[in-house]
């Protein structure tokens, strides 16, 4: 069977019409969509950290949850335990009062500072203490009494001075922070 020139016409643009159509899918249709998937691929490797990072927050959540009917019920003993009004007129003559109980007559207090508590709603403030005669034997019983009667206070720090005249007897100045409501 011998094929006439307008049969092979049509065989060579049938041809060229397949080699068309194969090109356009695989240039318009398969190459991007594969490019398109490996991109798709490297954004989710890329968001498997983030993905383990919101999965422990979301337990530390849960935990966080879990212990909070603990926390709000210590939320209002630390309230009780907290005097009303300003520091400033409380904190001192406290202090004074303290310091008597323990011996050493004479105590004056004077705020320093103040920061921000983690603890919400709450704040510290920073006191200087100053003790001018003290003996060292009534000093340390006094910081540890302080220590267990004030769980709100923190002894910070303490400065002790010496002098020549007076070999018994000590200057202290303690910092102390104390925790109040805002």
């Amino acid at each position: 069977m011998k094929l006439g020139k307008e049969e092979i016409q049509k065989l060579a643009l049938g041809l060229l019409l397949f080699l068309g159509v194969v090109y356009s899918y695989f240039s318009m249709l398969l190459f991007p969509e594969l490019a398109k998937q490996a991109s798709l691929r490297k954004n989710i490797a890329a968001l498997a950290p983030e993905i383990a990072t919101a999965n422990a927050q979301i337990k530390k959540s849960k935990e966080l949850e879990q212990a909070a009917p603990a926390k709000t019920r210590v939320l209002p003993q630390v309230e009780a335990m907290i005097p009303d009004g300003s520091p400033v007129a409380w904190f001192p003559p406290r202090m004074a009062e303290f310091f008597k109980r323990q011996g050493i007559d004479k105590a004056s207090s004077k705020l320093i500072g103040d920061q921000p508590e983690k603890l919400a709603g709450f704040r510290r403030l920073a006191w200087s203490i100053d003790l001018p005669k003290v003996e060292f034997s009534q000093l340390g019983a006094a910081i540890c009494a302080m220590e267990n009667e004030e769980p709100l206070m923190e002894i910070t720090n303490v400065q002790i001075e010496t002098s020549r005249e007076d070999t018994e007897t000590q200057r202290v100045v303690l910092t102390v922070h104390n925790m109040i409501k805002k």
